[in-house]
C-alpha cells in the first residue's frame, strides 16, 4: 500500500510525513510525498529535525504530484485549511483524508520559536502516523469505508 502525503510546496509537512511514515511503517507499506506547486527544495529545518530524530533523510526531495513513481492507495493532505491554505485536490480512485497541520515554514520570530513550530508539526504528524499504524491494517484494507472513517478521525488528533 502506498500513502501519499500531499501539500502545496512539498518542503516541510509532507516531507516530515513521508520520512516519518517510512521510518515506522511495516513491510508492504510505503509513503511518498509531493506538492501541487513544489518549492524545489526541502526546508533545511525539516532535514535537521529528521536527523535529530534518527530518521534518514536520504533521497527525500521536493517534487511534483505530476511525476509520482506509483499510484497512491491513500492520499493524506496536510495543509492547514483553518489557516486559509487551499488543499490540492488529488484526482484519481484513491482514499482521501485530511490531516491539517500548520505550516512551520511560515512562522516568524526567534530561532527557538521557529524550531518549536517545526517540532510541533513533526509531533502532530508522528502521533497521527503512529495511530494510523496501530490500526488493524490487514483487516481495514478490505473495508475502505471503515478505513476512511478511522483516517478522518486520526486527522483530528493533536
Amino acid at each position: 500500500m502506498n500513502v501519499l502525503f500531499l501539500c502545496t510546496g512539498n518542503s516541510c509537512r509532507s516531507i516530515l510525513g513521508e520520512a516519518t511514515f517510512n521510518h515506522l511503517a511495516p513491510p508492504g507499506w510505503k509513503a511518498l510525498s509531493a506538492g501541487s506547486h513544489p518549492a524545489g527544495q526541502v526546508h533545511p529545518r525539516s532535514l535537521a529535525l529528521l536527523n535529530r530524530e534518527g530518521i534518514s533523510t536520504e533521497g527525500y526531495h521536493s517534487k511534483s504530484w505530476d511525476n509520482l513513481p506509483v499510484t497512491p492507495d491513500i492520499v493524506v493532505t496536510v495543509c492547514a485549511s483553518a489557516a486559509g491554505e487551499t488543499c490540492p485536490a488529488y484526482l484519481g480512485p484513491v482514499l482521501r483524508t485530511h490531516w491539517g497541520v500548520d505550516d512551520p515554514a511560515h512562522v516568524t520570530g526567534s530561532e527557538a520559536m521557529i524550531d518549536a513550530a517545526f517540532m510541533q508539526a513533526y509531533r502532530v504528524l508522528r502521533n497521527r502516523i503512529e495511530a494510523f499504524l496501530a490500526l488493524p491494517l490487514a483487516e481495514l484494507q478490505n473495508d475502505r469505508a471503515r478505513l476512511k472513517m478511522e483516517l478522518d478521525h486520526i486527522g483530528t488528533l493533536s
